[in-house]
């Protein structure tokens, strides 16, 4: 059974901007004046070739031919990923071969390789002696053959780049092996089914084998698992994986001596952690939100004062072999300094190292205290000699004879249907304008749309957008820090896809019928305001008034319709103080927005970094609506914040260590912003359709 829920989303989505370009990007190579590369081979040649670099200018040799996009001009273009598209990338391009002047860092051009492929190229440094630049490879119709291709290589942890010495790790892309799913046994081998694995280091050396764990090639996923040596140093190499008689072009990789990867229940890397609650010497509990039996094995929430045993991969290397089950090896007990961080807590682990009997996969026993926090997505993170893993988070009972952990706005019975499978859906679009005041830049005004469909498993209960709650209007609340660095707890969706939307606003928005962007399954669009022009931005400007998306409808969402009507913009009057006297109270006017709209005021206070990655500080929240005009934050509120001095918010520069924001947030009162979209497999989703209009600035608390 599915579970569907109705509850409308009301966050606000924020814009992030700049956008990381060519994120695909799987090859790095750096060219010495004269020197000739060939995309095709990855490596640098005498003869043929396709580019040569000769000073701060790249000539075109060969039969490559050069596309030129310019500075900024990759914003546009930067989907290029495969051969979809290229028909129009020629025909948009073609003839406009690059002047071979003027080169500089962000310079973004596509070249037609001699050996039928098509190279696209992101310059990341350039100086009259060498020129540095990031590259991907791929083929076209009656092309380059069908052999491997590598489009990341990531942890098996958090899926995130660099790799720990003994660890495991997984490459992603095509044709990497043959169609089926392949599991190898100990001794793990260096070559299975014609796959194999290298490291071969950038400054040049023999080529070491990884210990290959299985092959995956199913559903149009191309995987393979592998446990690095613990041997092989430090260092950027290239990773290479041979297939049959044909070898993939080298993806640069760095190798860490640690870097603890927690491996997470849906292996996203993200969400609930996999831990084990130990019951007795014969019962070990998958830990899970509700205590009962799922496909065979008992689950339950971890319990103060219980022991657990948390699961991950890149703790560091060990002595003794990689390919062969583990005897175990403790790092803790071998001057490492292993820290468990649950809700902030540091707690020392009684073993933290190689799993007895497996390979490359590492865990950590422990106790958690009686008096730690609780709840469904109590953060939980390690660290290995400060190297602190990814935020996941753990599921806590808040007593030891308690049979489900406790979640705000789910009741135990929808606890146990996320154990059990169920899903949520959630649909959220806002249209955001920020101005931010920044003292080295002045005013700056942002804005744009984005917004996404989005379905949740238990796994990422974290991230499920909160449930709107009724708040007392004119109140403050205050919350200490410290917290984990890297926020806390993080929860992902299942991004779903709803085809075009467009959008339209009023008479004098500038904008009609524009389009949002979709890159996985999320859509966007970033207005170039007057006064703030944004490179790649589509020219527009949010005022009062009514604004459409329309939704053509996709793989998984229906078509749809949805409609908001916004007032003026939000204006502070004064504009935002730099400098708050706590011990005086705080008085904040604005005008704009719909008099019923939501207004929420916010300030941050934050001490640097200390122990653990652990931000020590407050923050304070208060809430009121548009049409109060204003609102007074007492002394009594501002005095629980520490004070921030100007000078370290200026060495800061980011609102992160002293801020203020004014978030004006429309209503959906009624019909306003609120719809439903139908669901292509059954049902529907309910979403909102929002405006999130705030005034960003710096402040030294005194």
């Amino acid at each position: 059974m599915t579970y569907r829920t109705s509850r409308a989303c009301m966050a606000v989505l924020a814009l992030s901007l700049p956008v990381t370009l060519f994120a695909d990007l799987t090859g790095t190579q750096t060219l010495s004046s004269g020197a000739k590369f060939s995309f095709d081979t990855g490596s640098v040649v005498t003869s043929g070739g396709d580019v040569q670099f000769t000073g701060t200018t790249i000539a075109f040799v060969g039969n490559a031919t050069g596309y030129s996009l310019g500075n900024g001009g990759q914003t546009a273009y930067g989907e290029f990923t495969s051969s979809t598209g290229l028909s129009v990338l020629a025909s948009l391009f073609s003839g406009t071969a690059i002047s071979g002047s003027n080169l500089a860092v962000n310079e973004v051009f596509f070249v037609h390789t001699n050996g039928g492929n098509y190279a696209k190229v992101l310059v990341t440094a350039v100086s009259s002696s060498s020129l540095t630049f990031q590259y991907d490879t791929f083929g076209v119709s009656g092309g380059s053959s069908n052999g491997p291709n590598i489009t990341a290589v990531l942890d098996a942890g958090s899926y995130t780049a660099s790799i720990a010495e003994g660890s495991i790790f997984v490459v992603k892309g095509t044709n990497l092996s043959a169609a089926g799913y392949t599991a190898a046994s100990f001794p793990l081998p260096t070559s299975m089914g014609g796959v194999s694995i290298s490291f071969t280091s950038a400054v040049g050396g023999s080529p070491t084998a990884a210990y290959i764990i299985y092959l995956y090639n199913e559903s149009g996923v191309n995987q393979l698992a592998a446990v690095l040596p613990s041997t092989l140093a430090v260092g950027t190499y290239n990773v290479t994986v041979t297939n049959g008689s044909s070898t993939s072009q080298p993806f640069t990789v760095q190798v860490v001596k640690s870097k603890p990867g927690l491996i997470t229940a849906d292996s996203t890397g993200n969400g609930l952690v996999v831990a084990q609650n130990y019951i007795s010497a014969s019962e070990l509990d998958v830990d899970r939100f509700t205590t009962g039996t799922i496909s065979g094995f008992t689950v339950s929430p971890s319990k103060p004062g219980q022991v657990v045993i948390a699961w991950a991969t890149g703790l560091g290397p060990v002595p003794g072999g990689d390919n062969i089950a583990s005897a175990g090896y403790n790092f803790e007990a071998n001057g490492a300094n292993v820290q468990v961080i649950v809700g902030g807590t540091s707690i020392t682990p009684a073993y933290a190292g190689r799993a007895p009997g497996l390979a490359g996969t590492d865990q950590i026993n422990f106790t958690l205290p009686a008096n730690i926090a609780t709840g469904c997505t109590v953060p939980f993170q390690i660290s290995v000699n400060g190297v602190t893993s990814q935020s996941t988070f753990i599921a806590i009972a808040p007593s030891a004879s308690a049979t489900a952990c406790v979640q705000p706005g789910y009741t135990t019975s929808q606890l146990e249907g996320f154990d059990n499978g169920n899903v949520v859906y959630y649909g959220g679009f806002a249209l955001s304008q920020s101005s931010i005041t920044e003292p080295e830049f002045g005013s700056i005004t942002t804005g744009g749309a984005a917004g996404a469909f989005t379905e949740y498993t238990g796994f990422e209960l974290a991230g499920i957008p909160a449930t709107a709650t009724t708040t007392t209007t004119g109140s403050c609340t205050v919350t200490q820090l410290p917290v984990p660095a890297g926020g806390g707890a993080v929860g992902v969706g299942i991004g779903l896809d709803a085809g075009a939307i467009t959008l339209t606003g009023p008479s004098g928005s500038g904008i009609s019928n524009v389009a949002l962007t979709e890159t996985s399954d999320i859509y966007s669009v970033t207005f170039s305001t007057p006064g703030s022009p944004i490179p790649g931005g589509v020219s527009g400007t949010i005022v009062a008034g009514q604004y459409t998306l329309n939704g053509a409808g996709g793989q998984n969402v229906g078509k749809f319709s949805a409609s908001l009507t916004i007032g003026p913009p939000l204006a502070i009057t004064g504009g935002l103080p730099t400098t708050v006297n706590r011990s005086a109270g705080l008085t904040i006017n604005w005008t704009g927005g719909n008099s019923s709209d939501t207004v929420l005021v916010t300030g941050l206070a934050t001490n640097p970094q200390g122990p653990n990655n652990v931000q020590t500080g407050a923050e304070f929240s208060c809430i009121t609506t548009a049409g109060a005009g204003g609102i007074n934050i007492p002394a009594s509120v501002l005095n629980q914040l520490p004070a921030v001095t100007a000078a370290s918010e200026a060495l800061a520069q980011n609102p992160s260590v002293g801020g203020l924001d004014v978030l004006l947030t429309t209503s959906s009162g009624g019909s306003n912003g609120a719809f439903s979209a139908p669901l292509t497999a059954g049902g529907s989703i309910s979403a909102i359709f929002a405006n999130g209009d705030s005034v960003v600035g710096q402040a030294a608390f005194q």
